[in-house]
Protein backbone atom coordinates (compact mmCIF):
# COMPACT_ATOMS: atom_id res chain seq x y z
CA UNK A 1 0.00 0.00 0.00
CA UNK A 2 1.41 3.43 -1.25
CA UNK A 3 1.04 6.45 0.64
CA UNK A 4 -1.02 9.12 -0.89
CA UNK A 5 1.10 11.92 -2.65
CA UNK A 6 -0.22 15.64 -2.80
CA UNK A 7 -1.78 15.25 -5.64
CA UNK A 8 -4.63 12.59 -4.72
CA UNK A 9 -4.44 13.70 -0.87
CA UNK A 10 -7.79 16.05 -1.68
CA UNK A 11 -9.85 12.67 -2.76
CA UNK A 12 -11.80 10.51 -1.20
CA UNK A 13 -9.97 7.41 0.17
CA UNK A 14 -13.02 4.75 -0.90
CA UNK A 15 -12.37 5.94 -4.84
CA UNK A 16 -11.64 3.07 -6.74
CA UNK A 17 -8.78 2.88 -9.00
CA UNK A 18 -9.15 1.81 -12.51
CA UNK A 19 -6.36 -0.20 -14.32
CA UNK A 20 -6.06 0.74 -18.16
CA UNK A 21 -7.34 -2.63 -19.28
CA UNK A 22 -10.02 -2.62 -16.63
CA UNK A 23 -11.01 0.87 -18.04
CA UNK A 24 -10.59 -0.39 -21.77
CA UNK A 25 -12.77 -3.25 -21.02
CA UNK A 26 -15.52 -1.56 -19.08
CA UNK A 27 -15.32 1.08 -21.83
CA UNK A 28 -15.90 -1.39 -24.59
CA UNK A 29 -18.82 -3.06 -22.92
CA UNK A 30 -20.55 0.33 -22.19
CA UNK A 31 -20.12 1.35 -25.89
CA UNK A 32 -21.21 -1.76 -27.50
CA UNK A 33 -24.08 -1.75 -25.43
CA UNK A 34 -24.97 1.87 -26.01
CA UNK A 35 -24.63 1.45 -30.35
CA UNK A 36 -26.12 -1.92 -31.44
CA UNK A 37 -25.85 -3.03 -34.76
CA UNK A 38 -26.31 -0.15 -37.25
CA UNK A 39 -25.61 0.92 -40.69
CA UNK A 40 -22.93 3.91 -41.20
CA UNK A 41 -22.21 5.32 -44.41
CA UNK A 42 -18.62 6.70 -45.47
CA UNK A 43 -15.94 6.74 -47.88
CA UNK A 44 -13.39 4.14 -48.09
CA UNK A 45 -9.59 5.35 -47.32
CA UNK A 46 -6.49 4.19 -45.86
CA UNK A 47 -7.21 0.18 -46.98
CA UNK A 48 -5.20 -2.83 -45.87
CA UNK A 49 -5.73 -5.82 -46.25
CA UNK A 50 -3.49 -8.15 -44.14
CA UNK A 51 -1.82 -11.56 -45.39
CA UNK A 52 -4.63 -12.96 -43.00
CA UNK A 53 -7.34 -11.73 -44.92
CA UNK A 54 -8.28 -9.00 -42.63
CA UNK A 55 -9.33 -5.68 -43.89
CA UNK A 56 -8.36 -2.57 -42.10
CA UNK A 57 -9.57 0.74 -43.54
CA UNK A 58 -11.16 4.20 -42.30
CA UNK A 59 -14.61 5.49 -43.04
CA UNK A 60 -14.97 9.26 -43.25
CA UNK A 61 -17.13 12.05 -44.96
CA UNK A 62 -16.44 15.45 -44.95
CA UNK A 63 -15.44 16.29 -40.94
CA UNK A 64 -15.02 13.01 -39.68
CA UNK A 65 -13.55 9.55 -39.78
CA UNK A 66 -13.45 6.64 -38.17
CA UNK A 67 -11.19 3.30 -37.95
CA UNK A 68 -13.09 -0.34 -39.32
CA UNK A 69 -11.95 -3.53 -39.44
CA UNK A 70 -13.64 -6.28 -41.07
CA UNK A 71 -12.46 -9.91 -40.62
CA UNK A 72 -11.81 -12.62 -42.81
CA UNK A 73 -15.04 -15.08 -42.40
CA UNK A 74 -17.04 -11.65 -43.02
CA UNK A 75 -14.80 -10.61 -46.04
CA UNK A 76 -15.20 -13.53 -47.99
CA UNK A 77 -18.98 -12.96 -47.90
CA UNK A 78 -18.76 -9.76 -49.72
CA UNK A 79 -18.74 -10.67 -53.26
CA UNK A 80 -16.89 -7.48 -54.55
CA UNK A 81 -13.56 -6.15 -53.45
CA UNK A 82 -13.08 -3.20 -51.21
CA UNK A 83 -11.35 -0.45 -52.72
CA UNK A 84 -10.13 3.04 -51.27
CA UNK A 85 -12.52 5.60 -52.87
CA UNK A 86 -15.70 3.77 -52.53
CA UNK A 87 -18.85 5.22 -50.97
CA UNK A 88 -20.19 2.08 -48.96
CA UNK A 89 -23.10 2.03 -46.63
CA UNK A 90 -21.41 -0.75 -43.67
CA UNK A 91 -23.46 -2.40 -40.98
CA UNK A 92 -21.04 -1.94 -38.15
CA UNK A 93 -21.16 -3.10 -34.40
CA UNK A 94 -19.08 0.25 -32.64
CA UNK A 95 -16.66 -1.14 -29.99
CA UNK A 96 -13.51 -0.63 -28.72
CA UNK A 97 -9.87 -2.45 -29.17
CA UNK A 98 -8.88 -2.81 -25.91
CA UNK A 99 -5.29 -3.54 -26.12
CA UNK A 100 -4.46 0.07 -27.69
CA UNK A 101 -7.65 1.86 -26.57
CA UNK A 102 -8.65 2.89 -29.89
CA UNK A 103 -12.52 3.54 -30.87
CA UNK A 104 -13.33 1.80 -33.73
CA UNK A 105 -16.08 0.24 -35.90
CA UNK A 106 -16.59 -4.09 -36.24
CA UNK A 107 -17.70 -4.35 -39.84
CA UNK A 108 -20.42 -7.30 -40.20
CA UNK A 109 -21.57 -6.24 -44.07
CA UNK A 110 -20.93 -3.46 -46.46
CA UNK A 111 -22.93 -2.74 -49.42
CA UNK A 112 -21.77 0.13 -51.93
CA UNK A 113 -23.80 3.55 -51.58
CA UNK A 114 -27.60 3.29 -53.00
CA UNK A 115 -27.72 -0.11 -52.89
CA UNK A 116 -30.44 0.35 -49.90
CA UNK A 117 -32.91 2.10 -52.19
CA UNK A 118 -32.08 -0.99 -54.81
CA UNK A 119 -32.86 -3.25 -51.82
CA UNK A 120 -36.41 -1.55 -50.95
CA UNK A 121 -36.99 -1.90 -54.97
CA UNK A 122 -35.99 -5.54 -54.78
CA UNK A 123 -38.64 -6.45 -51.09
CA UNK A 124 -41.63 -3.82 -52.96
CA UNK A 125 -41.47 -6.28 -56.40
CA UNK A 126 -41.14 -9.48 -55.07
CA UNK A 127 -44.17 -8.09 -52.51
CA UNK A 128 -46.33 -7.37 -55.98
CA UNK A 129 -45.16 -10.56 -57.84
CA UNK A 130 -45.77 -13.09 -54.86
CA UNK A 131 -49.35 -11.43 -54.04
CA UNK A 132 -49.97 -12.79 -57.75
CA UNK A 133 -49.37 -16.40 -57.11
CA UNK A 134 -45.86 -15.84 -59.54
CA UNK A 135 -43.58 -17.80 -56.61
CA UNK A 136 -46.46 -20.55 -56.02
CA UNK A 137 -45.05 -23.81 -55.29
CA UNK A 138 -47.73 -25.64 -56.92
CA UNK A 139 -47.09 -23.88 -60.36
CA UNK A 140 -43.29 -25.32 -60.25
CA UNK A 141 -42.73 -27.71 -63.34
CA UNK A 142 -40.77 -30.43 -62.95
CA UNK A 143 -37.77 -31.28 -64.05
CA UNK A 144 -36.68 -33.54 -66.78
CA UNK A 145 -35.09 -36.43 -64.79
CA UNK A 146 -32.77 -37.50 -68.42
CA UNK A 147 -32.73 -34.78 -70.40
CA UNK A 148 -31.54 -35.36 -74.08
CA UNK A 149 -30.78 -31.29 -74.49
CA UNK A 150 -29.80 -28.26 -72.09
CA UNK A 151 -30.38 -24.80 -73.14
CA UNK A 152 -28.10 -22.33 -71.08
CA UNK A 153 -29.26 -18.48 -70.67
CA UNK A 154 -25.71 -16.44 -69.96
CA UNK A 155 -22.76 -14.30 -71.14
CA UNK A 156 -20.25 -16.56 -73.91
CA UNK A 157 -17.74 -14.40 -71.63
CA UNK A 158 -18.55 -15.28 -68.32
CA UNK A 159 -16.91 -17.62 -66.38
CA UNK A 160 -20.45 -19.12 -65.30
CA UNK A 161 -20.65 -20.45 -68.81
CA UNK A 162 -17.33 -22.30 -68.28
CA UNK A 163 -18.29 -23.91 -65.03
CA UNK A 164 -21.75 -25.18 -66.35
CA UNK A 165 -19.95 -26.45 -69.42
CA UNK A 166 -17.32 -28.36 -67.50
CA UNK A 167 -19.78 -29.76 -65.44
CA UNK A 168 -21.89 -30.96 -68.01
CA UNK A 169 -19.26 -32.78 -70.03
CA UNK A 170 -17.72 -34.71 -67.11
CA UNK A 171 -21.52 -35.54 -65.44
CA UNK A 172 -23.87 -36.21 -69.01
CA UNK A 173 -21.54 -35.84 -71.64
CA UNK A 174 -23.79 -37.40 -73.48
CA UNK A 175 -26.88 -34.70 -73.28
CA UNK A 176 -26.87 -32.23 -75.76
CA UNK A 177 -26.06 -28.28 -75.16
CA UNK A 178 -27.58 -24.92 -76.93
CA UNK A 179 -26.21 -21.74 -75.89
CA UNK A 180 -29.17 -18.63 -76.05
CA UNK A 181 -26.18 -15.19 -75.46
CA UNK A 182 -27.43 -12.52 -73.55
CA UNK A 183 -26.06 -9.56 -71.38
CA UNK A 184 -26.28 -10.30 -67.72
CA UNK A 185 -25.08 -6.87 -66.83
CA UNK A 186 -26.33 -3.12 -67.18
CA UNK A 187 -29.14 -1.47 -68.81
CA UNK A 188 -29.86 -3.49 -71.90
CA UNK A 189 -29.38 -6.95 -69.94
CA UNK A 190 -33.32 -7.16 -68.48
CA UNK A 191 -34.32 -7.34 -72.15
CA UNK A 192 -31.88 -9.48 -73.44
CA UNK A 193 -32.29 -11.74 -70.88
CA UNK A 194 -35.96 -12.27 -71.04
CA UNK A 195 -35.77 -11.84 -74.68
CA UNK A 196 -33.46 -15.12 -74.28
CA UNK A 197 -35.68 -17.05 -72.37
CA UNK A 198 -38.93 -16.77 -74.96
CA UNK A 199 -36.76 -17.57 -77.86
CA UNK A 200 -35.69 -20.86 -75.80
CA UNK A 201 -39.56 -21.60 -75.34
CA UNK A 202 -40.79 -20.67 -78.65
CA UNK A 203 -38.29 -22.87 -80.35
CA UNK A 204 -38.73 -25.60 -78.12
CA UNK A 205 -35.33 -27.87 -78.37
CA UNK A 206 -34.34 -28.12 -74.99
CA UNK A 207 -35.48 -30.38 -72.13
CA UNK A 208 -34.24 -28.35 -69.41
CA UNK A 209 -32.78 -24.41 -68.85
CA UNK A 210 -30.54 -22.86 -66.85
CA UNK A 211 -30.50 -19.42 -66.10
CA UNK A 212 -26.68 -18.46 -64.76
CA UNK A 213 -24.17 -16.27 -64.04
CA UNK A 214 -21.20 -16.04 -61.54
CA UNK A 215 -21.65 -13.58 -57.98
CA UNK A 216 -21.19 -10.03 -57.92
CA UNK A 217 -23.13 -7.31 -55.88
CA UNK A 218 -26.47 -6.20 -55.57
CA UNK A 219 -25.77 -4.02 -58.15
CA UNK A 220 -24.18 -6.90 -60.53
CA UNK A 221 -26.90 -8.52 -60.23
CA UNK A 222 -29.59 -6.06 -60.70
CA UNK A 223 -30.90 -7.46 -64.05
CA UNK A 224 -32.17 -10.88 -62.84
CA UNK A 225 -34.14 -8.70 -60.42
CA UNK A 226 -36.37 -7.32 -63.09
CA UNK A 227 -40.15 -7.77 -63.51
CA UNK A 228 -40.21 -8.79 -67.20
CA UNK A 229 -37.16 -11.55 -66.61
CA UNK A 230 -39.40 -12.67 -63.88
CA UNK A 231 -42.58 -13.28 -66.28
CA UNK A 232 -40.57 -14.41 -68.97
CA UNK A 233 -39.11 -17.50 -66.49
CA UNK A 234 -42.95 -18.27 -65.64
CA UNK A 235 -44.05 -18.27 -69.07
CA UNK A 236 -41.27 -20.22 -70.95
CA UNK A 237 -42.86 -23.74 -71.63
CA UNK A 238 -38.90 -25.20 -70.72
CA UNK A 239 -38.20 -26.17 -66.67
CA UNK A 240 -36.23 -23.43 -65.52
CA UNK A 241 -33.18 -23.97 -62.93
CA UNK A 242 -31.94 -20.71 -61.88
CA UNK A 243 -27.94 -20.51 -60.69
CA UNK A 244 -27.22 -17.24 -60.05
CA UNK A 245 -23.95 -15.82 -57.75
CA UNK A 246 -23.41 -17.35 -54.53
CA UNK A 247 -25.31 -19.29 -51.89
CA UNK A 248 -25.93 -16.38 -50.09
CA UNK A 249 -27.15 -13.90 -53.58
CA UNK A 250 -31.21 -14.05 -53.60
CA UNK A 251 -33.07 -12.51 -56.76
CA UNK A 252 -36.41 -12.47 -58.39
CA UNK A 253 -35.12 -14.74 -60.60
CA UNK A 254 -34.40 -17.10 -58.24
CA UNK A 255 -38.00 -17.20 -56.69
CA UNK A 256 -39.70 -17.31 -60.16
CA UNK A 257 -37.52 -20.46 -61.56
CA UNK A 258 -38.98 -23.71 -60.85
CA UNK A 259 -35.70 -24.72 -59.33
CA UNK A 260 -33.07 -22.86 -57.49
CA UNK A 261 -29.23 -23.65 -57.07
CA UNK A 262 -26.75 -21.92 -54.59
CA UNK A 263 -24.17 -21.37 -58.05
CA UNK A 264 -24.14 -21.97 -61.65
CA UNK A 265 -21.89 -25.11 -60.86
CA UNK A 266 -24.76 -26.53 -59.22
CA UNK A 267 -27.44 -25.62 -61.26
CA UNK A 268 -25.79 -28.21 -63.65
CA UNK A 269 -25.78 -31.04 -61.43
CA UNK A 270 -29.23 -30.38 -61.22
CA UNK A 271 -29.84 -30.11 -64.66
CA UNK A 272 -28.28 -33.66 -65.99
CA UNK A 273 -27.86 -37.17 -63.58
CA UNK A 274 -24.71 -38.26 -63.36
CA UNK A 275 -23.92 -40.53 -66.23
CA UNK A 276 -23.18 -43.36 -63.50
CA UNK A 277 -26.67 -43.01 -62.32
CA UNK A 278 -27.97 -42.89 -65.64
CA UNK A 279 -26.04 -46.19 -66.79
CA UNK A 280 -27.08 -47.87 -63.25
CA UNK A 281 -30.66 -46.80 -64.06
CA UNK A 282 -30.54 -48.45 -67.24
CA UNK A 283 -28.98 -51.33 -65.98
CA UNK A 284 -31.42 -51.72 -63.50
CA UNK A 285 -34.17 -51.20 -66.97
CA UNK A 286 -32.35 -54.23 -68.71
CA UNK A 287 -32.14 -56.35 -66.16
CA UNK A 288 -36.03 -55.81 -65.53
CA UNK A 289 -36.19 -56.16 -69.46
CA UNK A 290 -34.15 -59.51 -69.08
CA UNK A 291 -36.68 -60.76 -66.52
CA UNK A 292 -39.80 -59.98 -68.07
CA UNK A 293 -38.18 -61.64 -71.47
CA UNK A 294 -37.11 -64.67 -69.35
CA UNK A 295 -40.72 -65.01 -67.84
CA UNK A 296 -41.53 -64.61 -71.51
CA UNK A 297 -40.14 -67.23 -72.77
CA UNK A 298 -40.75 -69.57 -70.42
CA UNK A 299 -44.46 -69.05 -71.11
CA UNK A 300 -43.99 -69.57 -74.89
CA UNK A 301 -41.85 -72.52 -74.33
CA UNK A 302 -44.75 -74.07 -72.33
CA UNK A 303 -47.47 -73.40 -74.71
CA UNK A 304 -45.65 -74.37 -77.28
CA UNK A 305 -44.53 -78.19 -75.59
CA UNK A 306 -48.52 -77.93 -74.69
CA UNK A 307 -49.51 -77.15 -78.64
CA UNK A 308 -46.56 -79.50 -79.83
CA UNK A 309 -47.86 -82.64 -77.88
CA UNK A 310 -51.42 -81.81 -80.15
CA UNK A 311 -49.41 -81.42 -83.64
CA UNK A 312 -49.45 -84.48 -86.05
CA UNK A 313 -46.19 -85.15 -87.84
CA UNK A 314 -46.35 -83.84 -91.07
CA UNK A 315 -45.83 -87.69 -92.53
CA UNK A 316 -48.25 -89.24 -89.97
CA UNK A 317 -50.81 -86.71 -91.28
CA UNK A 318 -50.43 -87.32 -94.87
CA UNK A 319 -51.25 -91.24 -93.97
CA UNK A 320 -54.35 -90.42 -92.62
CA UNK A 321 -55.73 -88.39 -94.96
CA UNK A 322 -54.50 -91.00 -97.77
CA UNK A 323 -56.65 -93.10 -95.70
CA UNK A 324 -59.65 -90.89 -95.61
CA UNK A 325 -59.04 -90.01 -99.68
CA UNK A 326 -58.90 -94.78 -99.97
CA UNK A 327 -62.17 -94.36 -97.95
CA UNK A 328 -64.14 -91.84 -99.45
CA UNK A 329 -63.08 -93.35 -103.14
CA UNK A 330 -64.12 -96.22 -101.91
CA UNK A 331 -67.85 -95.50 -100.41
CA UNK A 332 -68.02 -93.37 -103.54
CA UNK A 333 -67.38 -96.48 -105.74
CA UNK A 334 -69.98 -98.17 -103.51
CA UNK A 335 -72.65 -95.51 -104.06
CA UNK A 336 -71.87 -95.33 -107.62
CA UNK A 337 -72.24 -99.20 -108.37
CA UNK A 338 -75.75 -99.44 -105.78
CA UNK A 339 -77.02 -96.58 -107.86
CA UNK A 340 -75.88 -98.56 -111.22
CA UNK A 341 -77.61 -101.54 -110.06
CA UNK A 342 -81.10 -99.63 -108.85
CA UNK A 343 -80.99 -97.82 -112.42
CA UNK A 344 -80.52 -101.17 -114.13
CA UNK A 345 -83.07 -102.85 -111.75
CA UNK A 346 -85.31 -99.84 -112.40
CA UNK A 347 -84.50 -100.16 -116.11
CA UNK A 348 -85.64 -104.14 -116.35
CA UNK A 349 -88.69 -103.00 -114.47
CA UNK A 350 -89.30 -100.54 -116.94
CA UNK A 351 -88.41 -102.76 -120.00
CA UNK A 352 -91.25 -105.27 -118.45
CA UNK A 353 -93.72 -102.90 -118.01
CA UNK A 354 -93.43 -101.30 -121.19
CA UNK A 355 -93.18 -104.80 -122.96
CA UNK A 356 -96.53 -106.03 -121.49
CA UNK A 357 -97.72 -102.33 -122.82
CA UNK A 358 -96.63 -103.40 -126.00
CA UNK A 359 -95.17 -99.59 -126.10
CA UNK A 360 -92.54 -98.52 -128.53
CA UNK A 361 -89.89 -99.77 -127.36
CA UNK A 362 -87.08 -99.24 -130.37
CA UNK A 363 -87.37 -96.06 -129.55
CA UNK A 364 -87.29 -96.04 -125.36
CA UNK A 365 -84.03 -98.47 -125.97
CA UNK A 366 -82.56 -95.43 -127.91
CA UNK A 367 -83.14 -93.15 -124.89
CA UNK A 368 -82.22 -95.36 -122.29
CA UNK A 369 -79.02 -95.92 -124.22
CA UNK A 370 -78.57 -92.23 -124.43
CA UNK A 371 -79.38 -91.94 -120.69
CA UNK A 372 -77.56 -95.00 -119.73
CA UNK A 373 -74.44 -93.27 -121.77
CA UNK A 374 -74.86 -89.98 -120.13
CA UNK A 375 -74.73 -91.55 -116.90
CA UNK A 376 -71.69 -93.81 -116.90
CA UNK A 377 -70.04 -90.30 -118.56
CA UNK A 378 -71.28 -88.32 -115.23
CA UNK A 379 -70.38 -90.81 -113.19
CA UNK A 380 -66.77 -91.02 -115.12
CA UNK A 381 -66.36 -87.30 -114.61
CA UNK A 382 -67.36 -86.97 -111.06
CA UNK A 383 -64.69 -90.01 -110.73
CA UNK A 384 -62.03 -88.08 -112.57
CA UNK A 385 -62.65 -85.09 -110.51
CA UNK A 386 -62.37 -87.06 -107.09
CA UNK A 387 -59.06 -88.67 -108.36
CA UNK A 388 -57.43 -84.90 -109.52
CA UNK A 389 -58.40 -83.41 -106.27
CA UNK A 390 -56.53 -86.85 -104.37
CA UNK A 391 -53.33 -85.77 -106.74
CA UNK A 392 -53.59 -82.57 -106.05
CA UNK A 393 -53.84 -83.19 -102.00
CA UNK A 394 -51.15 -85.46 -102.44
CA UNK A 395 -48.59 -83.19 -103.76
CA UNK A 396 -49.93 -80.74 -101.29
CA UNK A 397 -48.90 -82.58 -98.45
CA UNK A 398 -45.81 -83.67 -100.30
CA UNK A 399 -44.72 -80.37 -100.35
CA UNK A 400 -45.11 -79.37 -97.03
CA UNK A 401 -42.65 -82.52 -96.45
CA UNK A 402 -39.72 -80.73 -93.79
CA UNK A 403 -37.90 -83.07 -95.64
CA UNK A 404 -38.43 -81.40 -98.68
CA UNK A 405 -38.45 -78.56 -97.41
CA UNK A 406 -34.59 -78.43 -96.72
CA UNK A 407 -34.03 -80.32 -99.97
CA UNK A 408 -35.07 -76.50 -101.54
CA UNK A 409 -31.72 -75.04 -99.56
CA UNK A 410 -33.60 -74.34 -96.27
CA UNK A 411 -31.96 -74.95 -92.97
CA UNK A 412 -33.04 -75.38 -89.54
CA UNK A 413 -31.21 -73.69 -86.73
CA UNK A 414 -31.32 -75.50 -83.38
CA UNK A 415 -29.39 -74.12 -80.24
CA UNK A 416 -27.45 -75.89 -77.48
CA UNK A 417 -30.41 -77.61 -76.34
CA UNK A 418 -31.81 -78.56 -79.59
CA UNK A 419 -34.98 -75.73 -79.58
CA UNK A 420 -35.70 -74.46 -82.58
CA UNK A 421 -34.62 -70.62 -83.16
CA UNK A 422 -36.63 -68.25 -85.21
CA UNK A 423 -34.91 -64.99 -83.89
CA UNK A 424 -31.46 -63.80 -83.21
CA UNK A 425 -33.14 -62.07 -80.54
CA UNK A 426 -32.36 -64.43 -77.73
CA UNK A 427 -28.14 -65.22 -79.28
CA UNK A 428 -25.46 -63.75 -77.66
CA UNK A 429 -21.96 -63.85 -78.62
CA UNK A 430 -20.33 -67.16 -78.33
CA UNK A 431 -23.50 -68.82 -78.15
CA UNK A 432 -23.18 -72.64 -79.60
CA UNK A 433 -25.37 -73.11 -82.45
CA UNK A 434 -26.40 -76.40 -84.81
CA UNK A 435 -27.15 -75.52 -88.52
CA UNK A 436 -29.72 -78.72 -90.28
CA UNK A 437 -29.26 -78.93 -93.71
CA UNK A 438 -31.22 -81.54 -96.29
CA UNK A 439 -27.71 -83.54 -96.14
CA UNK A 440 -26.06 -83.28 -92.85
CA UNK A 441 -25.77 -80.58 -90.30
CA UNK A 442 -23.00 -78.28 -88.96
CA UNK A 443 -21.90 -76.71 -85.65
CA UNK A 444 -21.38 -73.34 -85.64
CA UNK A 445 -20.34 -70.30 -82.87
CA UNK A 446 -21.73 -66.67 -82.47
CA UNK A 447 -19.58 -64.17 -83.49
CA UNK A 448 -21.52 -61.04 -83.30
CA UNK A 449 -25.66 -60.81 -83.39
CA UNK A 450 -27.40 -58.19 -85.58
CA UNK A 451 -31.26 -57.36 -84.23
Amino acid sequence: MTEPTSFDAGLAPSTPVLSVSLLNRLARERLESAFPLCWVAGEISNLMVAASGHAYFSLKDNSAQVRCVMFRNRAQLLGWRLENGQHVEARVLATLYEARGDFQLNVETARKAGIGSLYEQFLRLKDKLELEGLFAQEIKRPLTAFPRRIGIVTSPQGAALRDVLTTLTRRAPQVGIVIYPTLVQGDAAPAQIASAIDRASERFECNTLILCRGGGSLEDLWAFNAESVARAIRACRIPVIAGIGHETDFTIADFAADRRAATPTAAAELAAPERSALENHLSGLQRALNRLCAQSLERWGQRVDMLSRRLIHPGQWLIQQRQLLTTIQRRLTAALSQSSARGSFELGRLEQRLRLARPDTQRRRGQVAILGERLRNAWLAAHGQRLARLSHLDASLDHLNPTNVLARGYSIVTDASGAILDSSRTLEPNDAITVSFHAGRAEALITSVQH
